[in-house]
């Protein structure tokens, strides 16, 4: 790579950096009336089984990027507080698959509607012209960090 390209991709990470840090403490404002409830890195388990469904242990931990004892401690901390459910796999009754619970599922869409809301206070500020490239900008980054795409179908986001 070039010395320009260099200087290009690092003035880019740091403009994301900044970027990850708003959108941070957006994620922290959007859990402060629930904090006594679960933690940010227990909302985004629930993120993750609420958008994927069922799914096993091993399979969200790697969706979440932790070992699988992680992921089985935050799981217990979620069905303790009844955010989550365990049960037999569908498909294959020596499976186990975790779930968001019905209360998982409410808090997942009042929380994310909180987000969606200081996001959008966010983006009317910015000039109209830069939203498109924003949006295309945004889209292949999520593309290249393999994160399923949020639409106003499913509308989910941590």
């Amino acid at each position: 790579m070039s010395p320009t390209a260099d200087a290009e991709i690092d003035a880019l990470v740091g403009r994301l950096l900044t970027a990850s840090r708003a959108l941070v403490g957006v994620s922290a404002r959007s859990l402060a009336d629930v904090e006594d409830t679960v933690t940010l890195s227990q909302f985004r388990t629930l993120v993750v089984l609420d958008s994927h469904g069922p799914t096993r242990l091993a399979q969200l931990a790697e969706r979440l990027g932790v070992g699988p004892s992680t992921a089985l401690r935050a799981v217990d901390r979620l069905i303790a507080t009844g955010h989550a459910e365990r049960r037999g796999s569908e498909v294959d009754r020596r499976e186990v698959v975790i779930e968001t619970s019905e209360h998982g599922r409410a808090l997942v869409a009042e929380v994310t509607q909180r987000r969606r809301a200081a996001i959008e206070k966010i983006v009317r500020t910015m000039p109209a012209e830069h939203r498109d490239g924003l949006v295309a900008a945004l889209s292949a980054f999520a593309e290249a960090a393999d994160e399923p795409p949020v639409d106003s179908a499913t509308s989910l986001g941590w």
